[in-house]
């Protein structure tokens, strides 16, 4: 069966019951599949599973250490969904997984190297992205969420992306601006590069919704607007419960291929972290979460 590679819209699932039938159907037909739910769907899970302690695995001494109950909640929620959506995808039992974390805190499936995994969360929304065959990155943000405009454009857009978006009215450069960060951030997720790759070095077409089309060999392009190097690249950018967009970024290595951020300059951490500061602060429970954003 040949497969479709673009990123098919986010499932929502409503807890440990799923529907899963359906994660594992897209990741058949598509070698990925992208879930999202909301915290407060796992709680029951969280709080009355017996087997909590071996789902979360090497993450329950972390668990157990963290005080806040709303924040332990939400920690142990996110694990869960990850695990139960890549259960799903491999046809398997989620206690079975073993859930670890790069250096950079980048969490992967231990001794599954064909299965990539990657979460995302912000709120109550957890997003989760599971993908066989490469890389997977997925990042969440509020469709509330207010930028800095000007000083947002300046660090993060290629001269192409400011040239549109200067083009825009106010709202609907909010929104186009809050579309490219979440692009971008699924990107370097998925190459595990997080904010150390220079979010000016690599742009994406203006103003789509939903699955970015192919003409532009998955709609990655260099900073003057052209197409970027032929690769394997898939995108799927979408609005999730009515009030947040969920992206998800897939790598599926071609012969010869080469991930465009080779050769390309990382930026210092004092102009990311400028970046990364001026979107709105999350809640003060939400910010002292351990995450993996």
């Amino acid at each position: 069966m040949t497969r479709e590679l673009r990123i098919a819209p986010p499932l929502h699932v409503h807890g440990p019951a799923g529907p899963w039938d359906e994660v594992r159907d897209t990741m058949d037909r598509r070698g990925s599949a992208v879930v999202v739910s909301t915290w407060g769907e796992w709680l029951s899970a969280v709080v009355t599973e017996p087997r909590l302690r071996l789902l979360l695995g090497r993450d329950w001494p972390r668990y157990r250490r963290t005080t806040d109950p709303l924040v332990r909640h939400r920690f142990a929620a996110a694990r869960l969904v990850l695990k139960y959506t890549a259960a799903a995808a491999l046809g398997t039992d989620p206690a079975e997984l073993d859930l670890a974390y790069t250096i950079s805190g980048r969490p992967h499936l231990r001794g599954l190297h064909q299965v990539d995994v990657g979460l995302s969360h912000t709120g109550e929304l957890i997003a989760v992205g599971v993908g066989s065959g490469g890389r997977i990155g997925v990042d969440t943000e509020p469709l509330s969420r207010t930028l800095a405009l000007d000083v947002m454009s300046e660090r993060m857009c290629t001269p192409a992306e400011r040239a549109f978006l200067d083009r825009l009215d106010d709202p609907a450069r909010t929104a186009a601006l809050l579309r490219l960060w979440t692009l971008k951030e699924a990107y370097t997720k998925a190459l595990g590069q997080g904010m150390r790759l220079a979010f000016t070095e690599f742009g994406f077409p203006p103003d789509v919704e939903g699955e970015l089309p192919a003409g532009h060999d998955g709609a990655l392009l260099a900073p003057d607007g052209s197409p970027a190097a032929p690769g394997s690249w898939a995108f799927g950018t979408y609005r999730a419960l009515g009030r947040y967009r969920v992206t998800a970024a897939r790598y599926h290595p071609a012969p010869g291929a080469t991930p465009w951020y080779v050769g390309h300059s990382v930026a210092d951490a004092a102009s990311m972290s400028l970046v990364a500061g001026l979107l709105a602060p999350r809640t003060p429970s939400a910010q002292a979460a351990p995450r993996t954003r």
